[in-house]
């Protein structure tokens, strides 16, 4: 006992772990803004129809939400440490492969689009650290504080793709392509030495790695890890598939989550081509809903905790639907779709807060394995969402740049039925 009270005295805190973590998911992050703000620029050297630039966009998705599953999954084995830099060992791989792109081809041509592809695919990479992260703040938290604890930590990660949709652009004019991403590689780099250096995994895999045998009582009594992995990743991913619950939570945040990613990519492409604004004005608008949107989802954990995940979800969705028909109706009334914009941030802040209170609630012999799914196939609707709109643009034009927004009115009513479904069921279990 008195080895496991040394531990989480003098190795680690809550406060520390949480602080790390936030920061790994905030440079990984970053990755999804690696193509938002400059899609439009490269449209016209490439080529791109509508279709090729939402797969543009979209490329640091499709990687940073697939990897979600099996990195989430496997922390149950090995803890988050390992995981995180691997992660952000690829992403900064994409940042290196795009500046020596730029740096090498400043007016870049239609052959040059698979490799720009590729490297999107690797920057996305360090997206997957948020499956990493929920399962290590989880195994350090009580269960009454993880709405707000993994609140802050996806709250205070979710602000890089807003800040780097604002700075980019700026770092861009100002100092050229291939320079604004060499900083942004050294950012990375040091931010993995750093993680490296002070990074520390939760009490169990500490003393698991120390050869202390572990007993669950004294690892609540001495540092309160109420959670506590059990099996493989294969296992922890077979407990969570398992429960049709998880697969509930998938959607819902497909729906929230994928749908802020893929609103932060497509939204500099939406300024830009309805309402004529230059890069720098599309970037600040961007991050303006992406900001919000983060900075929301801090004050969506505590209400989550206060009054539930049920019901904050539900309000979160209707907002969404909300937000998204003011955006669909706005047409050339820029305040309107700036409302729209800021509902939509709202709705989807409060939205990922809330779903992500109910996974460590609803899997708790599974947590990494369903953050893993969820926080996974969720985060694919970033990749499937632009397409979708892309598609919109291609069939309606530019005048089908609002119309696209349909496609979360649907979802954000879709999302109300199915966690009315799961509210009246949790009831009935008293879960």
């Amino acid at each position: 006992m008195n080895d496991m009270v040394n531990v989480c005295q003098a190795r680690s805190t809550r406060g520390a772990a949480l602080v790390w973590s936030s920061l790994a998911f905030f440079g990984g992050f970053a990755g999804v803004s690696a193509f938002g703000p400059i899609v439009s620029q490269l449209k016209e050297g490439l080529a791109l129809s509508p279709l090729l630039m939402g797969l543009l966009a979209a490329s640091p998705a499709l990687s940073g939400s697939l990897l979600r599953i099996p990195f989430g999954a496997v922390v149950d084995r090995v803890g988050g440490k390992k995981p995180v830099l691997l992660l952000l060992g690829l992403a900064a791989a994409g940042i290196a492969g795009i500046t020596l792109m730029f740096h090498l081809y400043p007016q870049p041509s239609p052959a040059h689009y698979p490799l720009f592809l590729f490297f999107g695919v690797l920057c996305g990479s360090g997206i997957a650290t948020f499956s990493v992260g929920v399962p290590s703040v989880s195994y350090w938290y009580p269960q009454k504080r993880q709405g707000s604890a993994l609140a802050v930590y996806a709250g205070l990660g979710n602000l890089a793709p807003g800040l780097f949709a604002l700075l980019l652009p700026f770092l861009v004019i100002r100092l050229g392509f291939s320079l604004a991403y060499v900083l942004w590689f050294a950012a990375i780099v040091l931010l993995m030495i750093l993680l490296f250096a002070f990074m520390r995994d939760a009490p169990y895999f500490q003393y698991r790695e120390m050869g202390i045998e572990i007993d669950p009582d004294a690892l609540l009594h001495a540092c309160g890890q109420e959670l506590m992995p059990t099996g493989t990743a294969r296992q922890s991913l077979r407990k969570a598939a398992g429960d049709y619950r998880t697969w509930v939570l998938t959607l819902l945040y497909f729906i929230s989550f994928g749908g802020f990613i893929a609103l932060t990519v497509w939204f500099p492409t939406y300024w830009a081509e309805h309402f004529g604004m230059g890069m720098v004005a599309a970037g600040g608008l961007t991050a303006l809903y992406s900001l919000s949107t983060s900075l929301l989802r801090v004050v969506g954990g505590f209400a989550a905790d206060r009054w539930g995940g049920e019901r904050v979800t539900m309000a979160a969705f209707a907002v969404v639907a909300l937000g998204a028909l003011l955006v669909l109706l706005a047409g050339p009334l820029r305040s309107i779709a700036i409302a729209g914009a800021m509902s939509l941030a709202l709705g989807m802040g409060f939205a990922n807060a809330a779903v992500f209170k109910l996974v460590p609630k609803y899997t708790p012999a599974a947590v990494g394995g369903a953050a893993g799914i969820v926080g996974g196939l969720g985060a694919f609707g970033g990749f499937v969402i632009p397409l979708a709109m892309g598609l919109f643009v291609k069939i309606s034009g530019p005048a089908g740049y609002p119309q696209g927004f349909s496609v979360f009115v649907l979802f954000g009513l879709l999302a109300m039925v199915l966690m009315a479904m799961l509210n009246r069921q949790a009831g009935r279990t008293g879960q």
